[in-house]
């Protein structure tokens, strides 16, 4: 069995996460997200989450220099679309975000189920259908038996950004993921070595996003469920991979913080991250949301000029979607399997 970091970062990272937002979900009985739970789970892990893009992207000179026009490019490209969309109403910009978001965070659990398979030399046609389809069935049924039971207690990005499907449509989907996931459970009994991380992934995946959404209408569970199991494994991913490619010969101007010893590095790495997101936020509740004034102080009305704001303050998050689609596979990113 081959662990993607190592056994003990693995259970803690995948394991761990999980099993924290599972009993801060059920042992807290919130309705609304406290403010603590949007500190800790949007601002420290979402927002900063993002942001660690860079630490691969732009702030790596060997990355940075092997395609400067598509990396300098997607921003510009975000930019303009962000403002076109927002021009046709700030829902239709809101949905479109929402649903990329969506799209990002289901094939996040896809890659990690992907990249146990290869590190483990997993390379059966069956065996990676079923587990795609598993994976990828353990966050659309929610997905699906969310947008047939509106409104909720929560929305990803704001009240509405969902549109309404038929009922059948999620119960439909629910049998087709029972089906798959007996298949999975039967296949992973019988099959020889254990892949004990990817089995990990699909467990927690399957138990977060059925909590966070189909067994409780809380923004409090949504929030803890969604952001934490999504964001600190991917945090983890760059981190390892920040630091690897800082040992490179051929990039030994690379991140001065990584060529520090391990501890120090973390420390720089979870500083920068948090501090930065700190000021995207504060931009966003001075400009726009107005709803944090004990942690942002107070804003002012834009008026007309949000419809550039909005798309300006979106373009990390924005970037961060096309580039994490990138980065991840060894077809469009060769220093990948070396790195990692």
């Amino acid at each position: 069995m081959t662990w993607l970091f190592s056994r003990r970062a693995d259970l803690l990272i995948f394991g761990g996460t999980a099993i924290a937002a599972l009993v801060l979900a059920f042992a807290l009985p919130y309705h609304d997200a406290p403010q603590w739970s949007w500190i800790a789970g949007v601002l420290f892990v979402d927002v900063a989450h993002v942001w660690s893009t860079a630490f691969v992207v732009y702030l790596d000179p060997a990355e940075w220099k092997r395609r400067p026009v598509l990396y300098a490019g997607v921003p510009v490209a975000m930019l303009a679309i962000g403002i076109a969309l927002y021009a046709r109403g700030p829902l239709v910009f809101w949905r479109a975000i929402a649903y990329l978001a969506v799209f990002h965070f289901v094939r996040q659990q896809y890659g990690w189920v992907m990249m146990y398979r290869a590190k483990n030399g997993e390379r059966d046609r069956a065996g990676r259908w079923l587990d795609g389809a598993t994976v990828y069935l353990a966050t659309l049924y929610p997905l699906a038996w969310w947008h047939a039971h509106l409104p909720r207690r929560f929305s990803w990005m704001i009240d509405g950004d969902f549109v309404s499907i038929p009922a059948w449509v999620g119960s439909a989907l629910g049998i087709v993921y029972a089906i798959a996931l007996a298949a999975y459970v039967i296949r992973a009994l019988v099959k020889r070595p254990v892949n004990w991380g990817k089995h990990l992934v699909v467990a927690t995946t399957a138990a977060c996003w059925y909590a966070g959404i189909v067994a409780t209408n809380s923004d409090y569970a949504f929030t803890v469920t969604n952001v934490f199991v999504h964001g600190i494994p991917y945090m983890a991913l760059v981190y390892v991979y920040a630091r690897a490619a800082s040992r490179e010969r051929d990039s030994r101007q690379g991140i001065a913080a990584f060529a520090l010893d391990r501890k120090r590095a973390l420390v720089v790495f979870l500083a920068s991250l948090w501090a930065i997101a700190y000021c995207e936020e504060l931009l966003w509740d001075h400009t726009l949301w107005h709803e944090r004034p004990f942690l942002f102080g107070g804003g002012f009305d834009l008026g007309s000029v949000a419809c550039v704001i909005a798309p300006l303050l979106a373009v990390p998050q924005l970037t961060h979607y096309v580039l994490d689609g990138l980065l991840w596979r060894r077809s469009t990113n060769p220093r990948l399997g070396r790195l990692l």
